[in-house]
């Protein structure tokens, strides 16, 4: 019988960031994931370097790398790990530029790591990159349909108000005075 790993969805999406126009994901998380240290992680992969180019895998530079700390704020990823996101101690440096894998460099890492728990947290990643395009998807279709219903009911809108304001300032019919008039 298999012994099925369950990562909430909602823990591999808040670990999905948006970094130089793509999803990705750290090298630290990854392992995290699947149970090893990153530098295991990361030595299997310089193992394999012909499996990861430059749009599956890429290190962070300096400047990003200390942005990020900044942005994602105190969240450390685990003791263990060489890089940690979020604020360091005074006087320490990021030692080691973590790694970020794209979706395709997740796919990828389950033909390195050969465990039954990579295969199945890779299984369990990919279908939530599928599921966050997916929601993507129809927000963009949603958004799509609501500008058209705009565009289509605009103007027909903006009669209505134009209507409503001529009716609220008509001065065709002089009116008349409220009350008794004296002569």
């Amino acid at each position: 019988m298999k012994e099925l790993i369950s990562i909430p969805n909602e823990t591999i999406i808040s670990r999905i960031f948006y970094i130089r126009g793509k999803k990705v994901m750290f090298d630290s998380d990854l392992a995290k994931m699947y149970g090893v240290e990153t530098k295991n992680l990361n030595k299997a992969v310089k193992r394999n370097i012909d499996r990861f180019p430059n749009d599956f895998m890429f290190q962070l530079n300096k400047l990003e790398a200390y942005n990020l700390r900044f942005q994602i704020g105190t969240s450390s990823l685990d003791e263990r790990s060489r890089f940690q996101i979020g604020t360091l101690n005074r006087g320490q440096n990021i030692k080691y530029l973590p790694y970020v894998f794209t979706e395709e460099g997740v796919a990828m890492l389950s033909s390195v790591l050969n465990s039954k728990k990579a295969i199945q947290v890779n299984i369990q990643i990919i279908r939530t990159f599928k599921k966050l395009r997916e929601i993507l998807s129809e927000n963009k279709k949603l958004a799509e349909r609501l500008e058209k219903l705009e565009k289509k009911y605009d103007s027909k809108i903006s009669v209505i108000f134009d209507v409503l304001k001529s009716l609220m300032t008509d001065k065709s019919k002089p009116k008349s005075e409220i009350g008794f008039k004296i002569k």
